[in-house]
């Protein structure tokens, strides 16, 4: 039977975007494996992470694990890689190794010299459409995000958007409150999201808690009153909801927690 690496990743962009979510991309890759007759025997995930760069927690330890799996499997070629140089290197590697990689949405078989052919047209369509998208936009809103301003992205749990401005939600912000107490206090993500669920409560989406959505609250430095943007990490003029002191301890209880050693170092915020 093939043995699968299931690859999923956000970026802080893509959280916005139906579809895109961590959940909603597992979902469907299980099912389509289901579908082939294969074993998923990892599921690696980057949060919160750019496609730009090999520089991805996630990714790096699936490379590292590549004896464990035949197949990496991702739901867009963009999750795997947004840059045409590191995704062919990363080819290079998979066909060195006698491995393989597929795309469920773009039906790719890279086992074929024409397939590959196909993969690397593809791969550069799609890097030449994000670099002249990023040309258009970067300079404006790195200049905005700098200065604290508002970037238009979908609100996250706890907030909304009323006249440009982001305020709190008081109801879901008692619920981001517990989960940060909670979790310093020593509950695990999992069993924050099963207590919540337990009591009815849904996510923004009205979906399910799961460990990653509790996980994405845990490390969003806007709850703090901070806002991150393609390496920018600025104080905001929106409200937080939790201070800076406890958004801190979350990062160091989490950093304590994990065992991955290139997740041990806590991204904390500026007091």
């Amino acid at each position: 039977m093939v043995k699968v690496a299931i690859y999923t990743r956000v970026s802080t962009d893509d959280q916005a975007e139906e579809g895109y979510s961590l959940d909603a991309q597992k979902e469907r890759l299980e099912a389509y494996c289901e579908a082939q007759g294969w074993d998923v025997v990892r599921i690696y995930v980057d949060d919160g992470y750019s496609g730009r760069t090999c520089k991805r927690p996630a990714y790096q330890r699936m490379m590292q694990e590549r004896d464990e799996w035949d197949v990496i499997l991702v739901l867009k070629m963009d999750r795997i890689h947004r840059n045409s140089k590191n995704f062919m290197m990363m080819m290079e590697d998979l066909e060195k190794w006698g491995k393989k990689f597929t795309s469920m949405q773009e039906e790719l078989d890279t086992s074929s010299a024409m397939g590959r052919f196909v993969v690397d047209i593809i791969q550069r369509i799609a890097q030449l459409e994000s670099e002249q998208i990023g040309e258009r936009t970067y300079s404006g809103m790195a200049q905005k995000a700098q200065s604290g301003g508002l970037l238009g992205f979908y609100p996250p749990f706890g907030y909304r958007v009323k006249d440009n401005d982001q305020v709190i939600v008081e109801n879901e912000a008692e619920v981001v409150r517990e989960i940060f107490q909670r979790y310093c206090a020593g509950e695990s993500m999992a069993e924050l999201a099963e207590a919540l669920n337990r009591r009815g409560l849904k996510t923004r989406r009205n979906r399910p808690w799961t460990l990653y959505s509790v996980r994405y609250i845990l490390h969003n430095p806007a709850y703090a009153g901070f806002r991150r943007w393609d390496g920018f990490l600025v104080k905001s003029d929106h409200p937080s909801i939790i201070d800076v002191a406890l958004f801190n301890e979350a990062q160091e209880t989490a950093a304590q927690r994990t065992r991955d050693p290139q997740l041990r170092t806590a991204r904390k915020l500026p007091l």
